[in-house]
Protein backbone atom coordinates (compact mmCIF):
# COMPACT_ATOMS: atom_id res chain seq x y z
CA UNK A 1 0.00 0.00 0.00
CA UNK A 2 0.83 3.63 -0.44
CA UNK A 3 2.19 5.17 2.61
CA UNK A 4 0.13 8.16 3.80
CA UNK A 5 1.26 11.69 4.02
CA UNK A 6 2.49 13.21 7.59
CA UNK A 7 -0.88 15.56 8.19
CA UNK A 8 -0.11 18.77 9.80
CA UNK A 9 -1.14 17.51 13.24
CA UNK A 10 1.50 14.85 12.91
CA UNK A 11 -0.68 12.24 12.58
CA UNK A 12 -1.52 9.63 10.13
CA UNK A 13 -4.38 8.79 8.45
CA UNK A 14 -3.98 4.81 7.93
CA UNK A 15 -0.54 2.67 7.44
CA UNK A 16 1.02 -1.11 7.62
CA UNK A 17 -0.19 -1.04 11.58
CA UNK A 18 -3.57 -2.09 12.42
CA UNK A 19 -4.36 -2.25 16.07
CA UNK A 20 -7.42 -1.51 17.85
CA UNK A 21 -6.75 2.17 19.25
CA UNK A 22 -5.61 4.46 16.11
CA UNK A 23 -4.43 7.21 18.44
CA UNK A 24 -1.55 5.52 19.51
CA UNK A 25 -0.20 5.96 16.02
CA UNK A 26 1.81 9.25 16.03
CA UNK A 27 4.46 9.72 13.80
CA UNK A 28 6.16 13.06 14.69
CA UNK A 29 8.11 14.22 17.34
CA UNK A 30 6.27 14.82 21.10
CA UNK A 31 7.69 18.44 22.30
CA UNK A 32 6.23 21.00 24.83
CA UNK A 33 3.11 18.39 25.03
CA UNK A 34 2.23 18.43 21.45
CA UNK A 35 3.11 15.99 18.34
CA UNK A 36 4.96 18.73 16.64
CA UNK A 37 6.18 18.59 13.21
CA UNK A 38 6.80 21.68 12.58
CA UNK A 39 10.80 21.52 13.14
CA UNK A 40 10.32 18.58 10.91
CA UNK A 41 13.70 18.43 8.97
CA UNK A 42 12.51 15.39 6.71
CA UNK A 43 11.81 11.88 7.23
CA UNK A 44 12.53 7.89 8.06
CA UNK A 45 10.77 4.90 6.88
CA UNK A 46 10.10 2.49 9.62
CA UNK A 47 9.99 -1.54 8.08
CA UNK A 48 9.03 -4.50 9.65
CA UNK A 49 11.72 -7.12 9.53
CA UNK A 50 10.11 -10.08 9.47
CA UNK A 51 9.45 -8.97 5.66
CA UNK A 52 11.26 -6.60 4.89
CA UNK A 53 7.69 -4.04 3.93
CA UNK A 54 7.70 -0.10 5.22
CA UNK A 55 4.80 -0.29 7.91
CA UNK A 56 5.26 3.81 7.88
CA UNK A 57 7.12 6.82 7.63
CA UNK A 58 8.28 9.00 10.68
CA UNK A 59 8.90 13.06 10.15
CA UNK A 60 12.15 13.58 11.66
CA UNK A 61 13.76 16.54 13.64
CA UNK A 62 17.48 17.74 14.14
CA UNK A 63 19.13 20.31 16.07
CA UNK A 64 16.59 22.88 16.11
CA UNK A 65 13.72 20.34 16.91
CA UNK A 66 16.05 19.34 20.09
CA UNK A 67 16.86 22.57 21.32
CA UNK A 68 12.99 23.26 20.91
CA UNK A 69 12.38 19.80 23.06
CA UNK A 70 15.12 21.45 25.74
CA UNK A 71 13.62 24.62 25.95
CA UNK A 72 10.29 22.94 27.11
CA UNK A 73 11.81 20.58 29.30
CA UNK A 74 13.57 23.37 30.97
CA UNK A 75 10.27 25.68 31.21
CA UNK A 76 8.51 22.59 32.94
CA UNK A 77 11.57 21.73 34.88
CA UNK A 78 10.71 24.07 38.53
CA UNK A 79 7.14 23.42 38.22
CA UNK A 80 7.69 19.75 38.07
CA UNK A 81 10.44 19.81 40.85
CA UNK A 82 8.20 21.32 43.45
CA UNK A 83 5.05 19.53 42.58
CA UNK A 84 4.07 16.91 45.26
CA UNK A 85 6.16 13.19 45.27
CA UNK A 86 1.91 12.10 45.72
CA UNK A 87 1.13 14.17 42.53
CA UNK A 88 3.88 12.81 40.55
CA UNK A 89 3.30 9.23 42.03
CA UNK A 90 -0.49 9.74 40.79
CA UNK A 91 0.37 10.51 37.30
CA UNK A 92 3.21 7.57 37.07
CA UNK A 93 0.13 5.00 38.70
CA UNK A 94 -2.75 6.52 36.09
CA UNK A 95 0.08 6.06 33.02
CA UNK A 96 0.65 2.57 34.42
CA UNK A 97 -3.23 1.56 34.20
CA UNK A 98 -3.33 3.14 30.60
CA UNK A 99 -0.45 0.70 29.78
CA UNK A 100 -2.46 -2.18 30.92
CA UNK A 101 -5.22 -1.39 29.30
CA UNK A 102 -3.66 -1.05 25.54
CA UNK A 103 -1.46 -4.11 26.72
CA UNK A 104 -2.38 -5.98 23.10
CA UNK A 105 -1.92 -3.23 21.01
CA UNK A 106 1.37 -2.06 22.40
CA UNK A 107 2.75 -5.34 21.40
CA UNK A 108 1.47 -5.63 18.23
CA UNK A 109 2.95 -2.27 17.52
CA UNK A 110 6.27 -3.94 19.38
CA UNK A 111 6.02 -6.94 16.85
CA UNK A 112 5.44 -5.48 14.00
CA UNK A 113 8.65 -2.72 14.76
CA UNK A 114 11.07 -4.99 16.00
CA UNK A 115 10.73 -8.74 15.27
CA UNK A 116 10.34 -10.25 18.60
CA UNK A 117 7.79 -13.04 19.19
CA UNK A 118 4.32 -11.29 20.63
CA UNK A 119 4.50 -13.53 23.25
CA UNK A 120 7.63 -11.90 24.40
CA UNK A 121 6.41 -8.33 23.19
CA UNK A 122 3.36 -8.72 25.53
CA UNK A 123 5.81 -9.55 28.53
CA UNK A 124 7.99 -7.09 27.49
CA UNK A 125 4.85 -4.08 27.81
CA UNK A 126 4.35 -5.94 31.05
CA UNK A 127 7.95 -5.37 32.43
CA UNK A 128 7.63 -1.70 31.07
CA UNK A 129 4.35 -0.52 32.87
CA UNK A 130 6.31 -2.69 36.63
CA UNK A 131 8.73 0.10 36.56
CA UNK A 132 5.69 2.82 36.42
CA UNK A 133 4.16 1.29 39.47
CA UNK A 134 7.25 0.63 41.04
CA UNK A 135 8.29 4.45 41.00
CA UNK A 136 5.56 5.53 41.94
CA UNK A 137 5.77 4.48 45.44
CA UNK A 138 9.51 5.26 45.40
CA UNK A 139 8.42 8.74 44.33
CA UNK A 140 7.40 9.33 48.16
CA UNK A 141 10.20 7.84 49.73
CA UNK A 142 13.72 10.29 48.73
CA UNK A 143 13.58 11.15 52.67
CA UNK A 144 15.51 13.72 54.67
CA UNK A 145 18.42 12.09 56.13
CA UNK A 146 19.38 13.54 59.71
CA UNK A 147 23.04 14.13 60.45
CA UNK A 148 24.66 14.18 63.64
CA UNK A 149 26.01 17.45 63.96
CA UNK A 150 29.78 18.62 64.75
CA UNK A 151 28.31 21.81 66.44
CA UNK A 152 27.09 22.97 69.33
CA UNK A 153 24.75 25.37 67.82
CA UNK A 154 23.80 24.04 64.36
CA UNK A 155 20.98 21.29 63.06
CA UNK A 156 22.76 19.35 60.06
CA UNK A 157 20.52 17.53 57.02
CA UNK A 158 20.72 15.97 53.62
CA UNK A 159 18.47 16.00 50.99
CA UNK A 160 17.76 14.38 47.70
CA UNK A 161 17.18 16.84 44.63
CA UNK A 162 16.35 16.46 41.33
CA UNK A 163 19.59 16.78 39.03
CA UNK A 164 17.57 19.12 36.16
CA UNK A 165 16.52 17.95 32.70
CA UNK A 166 17.46 13.98 31.66
CA UNK A 167 18.45 13.22 28.37
CA UNK A 168 17.43 9.53 27.77
CA UNK A 169 18.57 7.17 24.85
CA UNK A 170 16.93 4.32 24.08
CA UNK A 171 18.10 0.99 21.91
CA UNK A 172 15.71 -1.44 19.47
CA UNK A 173 15.84 -4.58 21.21
CA UNK A 174 13.72 -3.13 24.20
CA UNK A 175 11.90 -0.37 22.87
CA UNK A 176 9.17 -0.45 25.68
CA UNK A 177 11.29 -1.27 28.52
CA UNK A 178 14.14 0.75 27.97
CA UNK A 179 12.31 4.01 27.74
CA UNK A 180 10.02 2.98 30.74
CA UNK A 181 12.59 1.86 33.00
CA UNK A 182 14.83 5.15 33.17
CA UNK A 183 11.85 7.67 32.65
CA UNK A 184 9.77 6.38 35.61
CA UNK A 185 12.41 6.94 37.41
CA UNK A 186 13.47 10.34 36.71
CA UNK A 187 10.16 11.32 36.59
CA UNK A 188 9.68 9.98 40.28
CA UNK A 189 12.63 11.36 41.40
CA UNK A 190 11.29 15.07 40.05
CA UNK A 191 13.28 15.98 36.52
CA UNK A 192 12.03 16.63 33.09
CA UNK A 193 13.14 14.65 30.33
CA UNK A 194 13.99 14.88 26.13
CA UNK A 195 13.69 11.15 24.87
CA UNK A 196 14.97 9.98 21.79
CA UNK A 197 14.31 6.42 20.87
CA UNK A 198 16.63 4.04 18.50
CA UNK A 199 15.38 5.08 14.32
CA UNK A 200 14.78 1.33 13.99
CA UNK A 201 12.01 1.39 16.34
CA UNK A 202 10.24 4.43 17.27
CA UNK A 203 6.69 3.28 17.58
CA UNK A 204 6.79 1.69 20.94
CA UNK A 205 8.18 4.76 22.26
CA UNK A 206 5.83 7.05 20.48
CA UNK A 207 2.77 4.94 22.09
CA UNK A 208 4.01 5.28 25.46
CA UNK A 209 4.29 9.05 25.02
CA UNK A 210 0.91 9.47 23.54
CA UNK A 211 -0.12 7.57 27.30
CA UNK A 212 1.88 9.31 28.98
CA UNK A 213 0.08 12.62 27.63
CA UNK A 214 -3.24 10.74 28.46
CA UNK A 215 -2.15 10.12 31.82
CA UNK A 216 -1.89 14.00 32.35
CA UNK A 217 2.02 14.45 32.74
CA UNK A 218 2.49 18.24 32.34
CA UNK A 219 3.57 19.95 28.99
CA UNK A 220 6.87 19.98 28.79
CA UNK A 221 7.85 17.29 31.69
CA UNK A 222 8.30 14.31 28.56
CA UNK A 223 9.47 15.12 24.98
CA UNK A 224 10.21 12.17 22.51
CA UNK A 225 12.30 13.51 19.36
CA UNK A 226 12.56 11.06 16.32
CA UNK A 227 15.64 11.83 14.36
CA UNK A 228 19.05 11.49 13.50
CA UNK A 229 21.19 10.39 16.41
CA UNK A 230 24.26 12.25 15.30
CA UNK A 231 22.12 15.51 15.54
CA UNK A 232 19.30 14.71 18.38
CA UNK A 233 21.87 13.34 21.20
CA UNK A 234 24.89 15.57 19.86
CA UNK A 235 23.19 18.97 20.86
CA UNK A 236 21.69 17.01 24.67
CA UNK A 237 25.15 15.88 24.98
CA UNK A 238 26.44 19.79 24.43
CA UNK A 239 23.35 21.48 25.91
CA UNK A 240 25.06 22.93 29.69
CA UNK A 241 21.09 22.66 30.60
CA UNK A 242 21.23 18.78 30.70
CA UNK A 243 22.98 17.22 33.50
CA UNK A 244 22.09 13.90 33.21
CA UNK A 245 22.28 11.04 30.28
CA UNK A 246 20.67 8.01 30.46
CA UNK A 247 22.36 5.34 27.86
CA UNK A 248 21.49 1.84 26.53
CA UNK A 249 23.52 0.48 23.73
CA UNK A 250 26.92 -0.33 22.70
CA UNK A 251 30.14 0.08 24.11
CA UNK A 252 31.51 1.70 21.28
CA UNK A 253 28.87 4.28 21.38
CA UNK A 254 28.99 4.50 25.07
CA UNK A 255 31.98 5.72 24.93
CA UNK A 256 31.90 8.57 22.50
CA UNK A 257 29.07 9.51 24.45
CA UNK A 258 31.67 9.51 27.51
CA UNK A 259 33.63 12.47 25.76
CA UNK A 260 31.16 14.06 24.48
CA UNK A 261 29.47 15.05 28.02
CA UNK A 262 32.81 15.36 29.29
CA UNK A 263 33.17 19.46 28.32
CA UNK A 264 29.68 19.68 30.65
CA UNK A 265 29.79 17.25 33.20
CA UNK A 266 27.07 15.69 33.50
CA UNK A 267 25.70 12.31 35.25
CA UNK A 268 26.29 9.35 33.16
CA UNK A 269 24.13 6.47 33.68
CA UNK A 270 25.31 3.69 30.95
CA UNK A 271 23.95 0.23 30.45
CA UNK A 272 26.22 -0.89 27.69
CA UNK A 273 27.00 -4.25 26.07
CA UNK A 274 27.19 -8.06 27.67
CA UNK A 275 29.45 -10.89 26.53
CA UNK A 276 27.71 -13.15 29.66
CA UNK A 277 29.39 -16.87 30.70
CA UNK A 278 26.85 -19.61 31.46
CA UNK A 279 28.67 -21.89 33.60
CA UNK A 280 27.37 -25.54 34.45
CA UNK A 281 29.06 -27.73 36.93
CA UNK A 282 28.61 -31.65 36.75
CA UNK A 283 26.48 -31.54 40.12
CA UNK A 284 23.83 -29.45 38.36
CA UNK A 285 20.52 -30.61 37.94
CA UNK A 286 20.86 -31.46 34.85
CA UNK A 287 17.43 -30.80 32.94
CA UNK A 288 16.91 -27.14 34.72
CA UNK A 289 20.44 -26.53 33.58
CA UNK A 290 19.08 -27.52 29.44
CA UNK A 291 16.25 -25.73 29.75
CA UNK A 292 17.34 -22.86 31.74
CA UNK A 293 20.34 -22.11 29.21
CA UNK A 294 18.34 -22.16 26.20
CA UNK A 295 15.85 -19.69 27.62
CA UNK A 296 19.00 -17.55 28.39
CA UNK A 297 20.88 -17.81 24.87
CA UNK A 298 17.40 -17.83 22.81
CA UNK A 299 15.19 -15.07 24.29
CA UNK A 300 15.03 -12.00 22.23
CA UNK A 301 16.34 -14.41 19.95
CA UNK A 302 19.63 -13.90 21.40
CA UNK A 303 19.39 -10.07 20.72
CA UNK A 304 19.88 -9.34 24.42
CA UNK A 305 22.42 -7.95 26.08
CA UNK A 306 21.66 -10.49 28.83
CA UNK A 307 22.32 -13.79 26.69
CA UNK A 308 24.10 -16.21 27.38
CA UNK A 309 27.13 -16.15 24.65
CA UNK A 310 29.97 -18.19 26.50
CA UNK A 311 28.84 -21.50 27.56
CA UNK A 312 31.27 -23.61 29.54
CA UNK A 313 29.98 -27.11 30.85
CA UNK A 314 32.14 -29.30 33.21
CA UNK A 315 33.91 -32.25 30.68
CA UNK A 316 32.35 -35.12 32.90
CA UNK A 317 28.68 -33.55 31.40
CA UNK A 318 29.70 -32.17 28.39
CA UNK A 319 28.54 -34.09 25.92
CA UNK A 320 25.20 -35.17 27.52
CA UNK A 321 24.62 -31.45 27.57
CA UNK A 322 25.65 -30.76 23.92
CA UNK A 323 22.87 -32.85 22.69
CA UNK A 324 20.31 -32.03 24.77
CA UNK A 325 21.08 -28.11 24.38
CA UNK A 326 21.39 -28.50 20.64
CA UNK A 327 18.32 -30.49 20.95
CA UNK A 328 15.94 -28.07 22.49
CA UNK A 329 17.52 -24.84 20.20
CA UNK A 330 17.03 -27.46 16.94
CA UNK A 331 12.71 -27.25 18.75
CA UNK A 332 12.59 -24.01 18.72
CA UNK A 333 10.18 -22.44 16.15
CA UNK A 334 11.41 -19.86 13.71
CA UNK A 335 8.92 -17.19 12.61
CA UNK A 336 7.11 -14.02 12.02
CA UNK A 337 6.70 -12.96 15.65
CA UNK A 338 2.78 -12.08 15.04
CA UNK A 339 2.46 -16.27 15.22
CA UNK A 340 1.47 -17.06 18.29
CA UNK A 341 3.83 -20.35 18.38
CA UNK A 342 6.87 -17.90 17.29
CA UNK A 343 10.08 -18.21 19.51
CA UNK A 344 12.11 -16.95 17.42
CA UNK A 345 11.73 -13.93 15.32
CA UNK A 346 13.76 -11.47 12.67
CA UNK A 347 16.70 -10.32 13.25
CA UNK A 348 16.61 -6.69 13.44
CA UNK A 349 18.84 -5.73 10.48
CA UNK A 350 21.19 -7.00 7.55
CA UNK A 351 23.95 -6.56 9.73
CA UNK A 352 23.17 -8.58 12.66
CA UNK A 353 22.56 -11.80 10.49
CA UNK A 354 26.29 -10.90 8.81
CA UNK A 355 27.55 -11.01 12.11
CA UNK A 356 26.17 -14.43 13.00
CA UNK A 357 27.08 -15.58 9.71
CA UNK A 358 31.03 -14.38 10.45
CA UNK A 359 30.98 -15.78 14.40
CA UNK A 360 29.89 -18.88 12.84
CA UNK A 361 32.37 -19.18 9.64
CA UNK A 362 35.42 -17.79 12.23
CA UNK A 363 34.60 -20.28 14.23
CA UNK A 364 34.60 -23.21 12.58
CA UNK A 365 37.66 -22.48 10.30
CA UNK A 366 39.25 -22.56 14.21
CA UNK A 367 37.98 -26.32 14.43
CA UNK A 368 34.59 -25.59 16.35
CA UNK A 369 31.73 -28.09 15.45
CA UNK A 370 28.35 -27.12 14.05
CA UNK A 371 25.84 -28.97 15.95
CA UNK A 372 22.54 -27.09 14.73
CA UNK A 373 21.60 -24.12 12.77
CA UNK A 374 24.42 -21.87 11.00
CA UNK A 375 22.56 -20.44 8.37
CA UNK A 376 19.80 -18.06 7.56
CA UNK A 377 16.00 -19.95 7.23
CA UNK A 378 15.80 -18.67 3.66
CA UNK A 379 18.12 -16.42 1.28
CA UNK A 380 17.84 -12.70 1.77
CA UNK A 381 15.89 -12.85 4.52
CA UNK A 382 16.72 -11.88 8.72
CA UNK A 383 15.68 -14.95 9.85
CA UNK A 384 18.56 -17.16 11.57
CA UNK A 385 18.49 -20.40 12.19
CA UNK A 386 18.95 -21.25 16.08
CA UNK A 387 22.93 -22.27 15.70
CA UNK A 388 25.00 -24.26 18.27
CA UNK A 389 28.75 -24.55 17.69
CA UNK A 390 30.43 -27.00 20.32
CA UNK A 391 34.10 -27.48 20.79
CA UNK A 392 34.65 -23.60 20.76
CA UNK A 393 38.48 -22.64 20.80
CA UNK A 394 39.30 -19.40 23.02
CA UNK A 395 40.48 -17.62 20.43
CA UNK A 396 37.28 -17.65 18.21
CA UNK A 397 35.55 -14.35 17.39
CA UNK A 398 32.45 -15.38 18.91
CA UNK A 399 34.78 -16.01 22.62
CA UNK A 400 35.76 -12.52 22.50
CA UNK A 401 32.79 -10.34 20.66
CA UNK A 402 29.36 -10.13 21.84
CA UNK A 403 26.69 -11.98 19.02
CA UNK A 404 23.22 -10.25 19.81
CA UNK A 405 22.26 -13.13 17.60
CA UNK A 406 20.67 -16.73 17.88
CA UNK A 407 24.23 -18.60 18.18
CA UNK A 408 25.50 -20.66 21.16
CA UNK A 409 29.10 -21.34 21.71
CA UNK A 410 29.63 -24.46 23.95
CA UNK A 411 33.04 -25.35 25.24
CA UNK A 412 34.48 -27.99 27.93
CA UNK A 413 36.44 -27.08 31.37
CA UNK A 414 37.61 -29.52 34.28
CA UNK A 415 38.36 -26.89 37.02
CA UNK A 416 36.66 -24.73 38.87
CA UNK A 417 39.93 -22.24 38.23
CA UNK A 418 39.93 -22.99 35.08
CA UNK A 419 36.23 -21.54 34.52
CA UNK A 420 36.62 -18.61 36.39
CA UNK A 421 39.48 -17.43 34.67
CA UNK A 422 37.79 -17.91 31.77
CA UNK A 423 34.42 -16.28 32.68
CA UNK A 424 36.54 -13.58 33.52
CA UNK A 425 38.27 -13.01 30.01
CA UNK A 426 36.55 -10.58 28.96
CA UNK A 427 36.17 -6.44 28.44
CA UNK A 428 32.58 -6.80 29.30
CA UNK A 429 31.04 -7.59 32.88
CA UNK A 430 27.20 -7.19 32.94
CA UNK A 431 25.66 -10.78 34.08
CA UNK A 432 27.03 -14.34 34.60
CA UNK A 433 25.03 -17.81 34.84
CA UNK A 434 25.87 -20.18 36.97
CA UNK A 435 24.64 -23.66 37.55
CA UNK A 436 25.57 -25.90 40.31
CA UNK A 437 24.36 -27.63 43.63
CA UNK A 438 27.13 -26.89 45.74
CA UNK A 439 26.38 -24.56 47.65
CA UNK A 440 30.06 -23.46 48.90
CA UNK A 441 30.76 -23.24 45.45
CA UNK A 442 27.65 -20.90 44.45
CA UNK A 443 29.39 -18.57 47.49
CA UNK A 444 32.63 -18.85 45.87
CA UNK A 445 31.93 -18.11 42.35
CA UNK A 446 29.70 -14.96 43.10
CA UNK A 447 32.56 -13.61 44.59
CA UNK A 448 34.78 -14.17 42.14
CA UNK A 449 33.07 -13.54 38.76
CA UNK A 450 33.88 -10.01 37.66
CA UNK A 451 29.95 -9.28 36.76
CA UNK A 452 27.12 -6.47 38.55
CA UNK A 453 24.61 -9.75 38.50
CA UNK A 454 25.06 -13.02 39.00
CA UNK A 455 22.29 -15.98 37.65
CA UNK A 456 22.36 -18.92 40.15
CA UNK A 457 20.15 -21.81 38.90
CA UNK A 458 18.07 -19.76 36.66
CA UNK A 459 18.14 -17.44 33.72
CA UNK A 460 14.96 -14.64 34.74
CA UNK A 461 16.78 -12.20 37.41
CA UNK A 462 15.11 -8.56 35.84
CA UNK A 463 12.41 -6.93 37.53
CA UNK A 464 11.70 -3.09 38.77
CA UNK A 465 12.97 -4.01 42.53
CA UNK A 466 17.06 -4.65 41.26
CA UNK A 467 19.90 -2.75 40.61
CA UNK A 468 20.28 -3.35 36.70
CA UNK A 469 24.06 -2.76 35.34
CA UNK A 470 27.56 -4.35 35.05
CA UNK A 471 31.05 -3.68 35.71
CA UNK A 472 34.15 -3.04 33.28
CA UNK A 473 32.55 -1.69 30.07
CA UNK A 474 29.13 -3.03 30.62
CA UNK A 475 28.39 0.41 31.76
CA UNK A 476 28.08 3.07 34.74
CA UNK A 477 25.50 3.13 37.15
CA UNK A 478 22.36 1.07 38.01
CA UNK A 479 18.66 1.26 36.43
CA UNK A 480 15.81 0.03 38.23
CA UNK A 481 15.29 -0.36 42.34
CA UNK A 482 15.89 2.64 44.83
CA UNK A 483 18.99 3.51 43.21
CA UNK A 484 18.19 3.91 39.94
CA UNK A 485 16.09 7.00 41.09
CA UNK A 486 19.46 8.00 43.36
CA UNK A 487 20.92 8.47 40.42
CA UNK A 488 18.42 10.96 38.92
CA UNK A 489 19.07 13.46 42.44
CA UNK A 490 22.22 15.39 43.65
CA UNK A 491 22.49 15.61 47.37
CA UNK A 492 22.42 18.40 49.04
CA UNK A 493 23.90 19.08 52.25
CA UNK A 494 22.28 21.84 54.64
CA UNK A 495 23.98 23.50 57.75
CA UNK A 496 21.18 25.75 60.06
CA UNK A 497 22.56 27.88 63.13
CA UNK A 498 20.41 26.99 65.60
CA UNK A 499 21.58 29.16 68.07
Amino acid sequence: MAIPKIRSDGRHSALNVHVNDGRLLNYGSHVDGAWNPAAATGSLAVTNPADGSTLCEIATVGIDGTREAIDAAATALPAWAAQSPARRAALLEAWFRLIGENREDLARIMTLEQGKPIREARGEIDYAASFMQFYAEQARRLDVESVTSLFADADMRVTREPVGIVALVTPWNFPAAMFTRKAAAALAAGCTVVAHPSSHTPLSALALTELAARAGFPRGVINMLVGSAREIVGEMCSDTRVRALSFTGSTEIGRKLLEQCAATVKTMIMELGGHAPLVVFDDADFDRSVTQAVAAKFATSGQDCLAANRLFVQRSTYRRFVEAFAAGAAALKVDDGLNEAADIGPLMHEGAVQKCESHVADALARGARLVCGGKRLSPGSLFYEPTVLADVPADALIMSEETFGPVAAIAPFDTEEEVIARANDSEYGLVAYLFTADYPRISRLTRALQYGMVAVNRAKITGPTIPFGGTKQSGLGREGSRHGMEAFTELKYTCIHSG
